[in-house]
């Protein structure tokens, strides 16, 4: 059995040190991503059921279902005519508490329901 050259004894090391750090930002980044995606959809969430129960005409209400579909989360609704538009914002840390955050923010609008319209 020829044994290897000597130049190349611990290649597999040193390409295994070197490919490591790598595969682990790699895997971290792809643990973000899908963390900052669970986010947005808990955020759009909020904003939808907030919009629908301020167009019911129960703003205290829409803020009560938005913290429930989304902890954490503000939202700010505003009526524009016979429309209701809620925004939700949420700000995560994807990893760790000392990385950069990040603020989701979604928007639902919502038609104000003819009961909601008259006293």
């Amino acid at each position: 059995m020829p044994s290897s050259p000597s130049g190349e004894r611990g290649m597999v090391t040193a390409e295994l040190a070197v490919c490591l750090p790598v595969l682990v930002l790699v895997l971290a980044v792809a643990v973000s991503a899908v963390s900052v995606a669970g986010a947005r959809v808990r955020v759009q969430d909020a904003a939808r059921e907030a919009a629908r129960a301020a167009a019911r005409g129960d703003p205290g209400q829409a803020d009560r279902l938005a913290k429930h579909a989304a902890p954490g989360v503000a939202v700010d609704i505003t009526t524009r005519g016979d429309e209701v538009v809620a925004v939700a914002r949420l700000t995560v840390h994807p990893l760790a508490r000392w990385l950069p955050a990040l603020t989701v923010t979604e928007r639902a609008v919502a038609a104000v329901e003819p009961s909601a319209a008259s006293p």
